[in-house]
């Protein structure tokens, strides 16, 4: 409990010192924090069938974060906001790839909500149990 304490106490000593007030009213701050949005409404598109992700946009953007998490590590000081950033994105887009690629190549039906009257099925799968056990015996 002490470390917490004493963690606890020098982060919030490091708040106070006007190097981060700086750092909190620099670009290198609010560039990435503004990225976030980005990333963010990758995750939430995750849902969303696959027949709207694009393959070459999903490859590009794997490509430009990759690109772009080198350019953070490696720049004086070190910009790891801006890398942790381009790393989720890596992760959001690769996941998209995937289901691109399962969706056009892998022979996976998806059926969407509208097909299936039934809002909460997001599979082919899902799909088949919902009518088997709506239809009747």
């Amino acid at each position: 409990m002490a470390a917490l304490a004493a963690l606890l106490r020098r982060a919030k000593d490091y708040v106070q010192t006007k190097e981060f007030r700086e750092y909190l009213i620099s670009t290198r701050f609010w560039g990435p924090a503004a990225n976030w949005g980005l990333r963010l409404a990758a995750f939430k598109n995750m849902r969303a069938s696959p027949e709207i992700i694009s393959g070459r946009m999903t490859t590009a953007l794997i490509f430009y974060s990759l690109a772009f998490m080198c350019f953070a590590y490696r720049v004086q000081p070190r910009n790891l906001l801006l890398m942790a950033c381009h790393g989720t994105n890596v992760v959001a887009q690769s996941f998209q790839g995937t289901r691109y690629l399962l969706y056009h190549y892998g022979g996976i039906q998806i059926i969407t909500p509208a097909e299936s009257r039934n809002p909460s099925v997001t599979s082919s799968r899902q799909a088949a149990a919902c009518r088997a056990s709506q239809s009747p015996k």
